[in-house]
């Protein structure tokens, strides 16, 4: 005898729960988990519009409305440092997003199994190295009594402060960042590739087309979405990125020019009188900004003529 089940409300979608209720059952680990460490310590964002005291805490320190971001705004610290993220993650985005998108094509062209694999290793492996790590290297590496400037001195030349020059800081934070994460990303877009109809590349191979016109006509259109996604996405993260390297990587000589918007929250958080509801008012400025980049990013790729992350309302076609 078959047992039947009840649904109240909204049938149709309670059903379809109902349904794929095992799949719902793995998602809730991950749910409680957002919702603990993620949603909860939100509540901490009314820090930015209270006057913080340890012995009142969280819930019982006094509103001060907006006064915090009124003391954020007089800082001329806090507008150099906005200014200055802004240009060193758009930089990323220039030099660093195409790179996992090209080295993607390239190693999809490898047709030898084991090679690729071996290459697809080398390339992730930087991805779990500690941004510690990585900096150690580059002291070992780029110092005065280093290799790089070893190998200078014996062919003649003056060696190079690398470490120490506001003019080499840039470089050296796009260089060992698509050493070390290029590789991961290039994972993402590999999947992308791997869904791609192989007919396509028959018939390609049928009529005559190069690897090249398979790549650019077929490949690339093929994980546009995919592209399209990342890119929206690496907006959206545009005012919080880079603060794990830029705090192993930078020193005495070159704090200034990598002093984007989370070393501010750092310095005047930790490196003097700790101020909390100050350092909350910059955090919600900071997260209010990525989420009005999100918006952009995904309204300019609409507008481009792509999906974009959020689907637009789909319109009635009357028959």
């Amino acid at each position: 005898m078959e047992k039947t089940v009840k649904f109240k409300g909204n049938g149709s979608l309670t059903r379809q729960i109902w349904k794929s209720r095992d799949i719902y059952f793995l998602l809730l680990p991950g749910v409680i988990w957002y919702v603990i460490f993620a949603y909860i310590p939100m509540y901490g964002l009314s820090l930015a519009f209270k006057t913080y005291k340890a012995s009142l805490g969280i819930f019982g320190s006094p509103w001060i409305g907006l006064e915090n971001f009124v003391y954020v705004f007089r800082d001329p610290a806090f507008m150099e440092s906005v200014w200055k993220t802004l240009w060193i993650n758009a930089g990323r985005i220039v030099f660093q997003f195409p790179v996992p998108i090209i080295l993607a094509l390239l190693l999809n062209e490898i047709r030898l199994g084991r090679y690729k694999k071996t290459l697809q290793t080398i390339y992730t492996f930087p991805h779990f190295l500690s941004w510690v790590i990585v900096a150690s290297i580059m002291i070992n590496v780029l110092n005065s009594g280093g290799m790089v400037n070893g190998i200078i001195k014996l062919l003649g030349f003056n060696t190079i402060n690398f470490l120490g020059s506001t003019d080499t800081f840039l470089p050296l934070l796009y260089i060992t960042e698509n050493w070390k994460s290029s590789g991961w990303f290039m994972i993402i877009y590999m999947a992308a590739i791997s869904g791609i109809d192989t007919e396509q590349y028959e018939s390609a191979q049928l009529d005559g087309a190069t690897r090249l016109q398979q790549m650019w006509y077929i490949t690339l259109p093929g994980i546009k979405s995919t592209i399209v996604v990342m890119l929206i996405l690496s907006v959206g993260n545009l005012m919080n990125m880079g603060f794990d390297q830029i705090f192993n990587i930078s020193n005495a000589a070159t704090a200034r020019a990598g002093e984007i918007l989370d070393m501010y929250i750092y310095r005047i958080t930790f490196q003097s009188a700790a101020d909390f509801s100050f350092s909350s008012a910059v955090s919600l400025f900071r997260s209010i900004v990525n989420f009005a980049l999100l918006l952009f990013a995904d309204r300019v790729c609409k507008w481009l003529g792509s999906e974009g992350l959020f689907p637009s309302p789909r319109k009635k076609v009357r028959g």
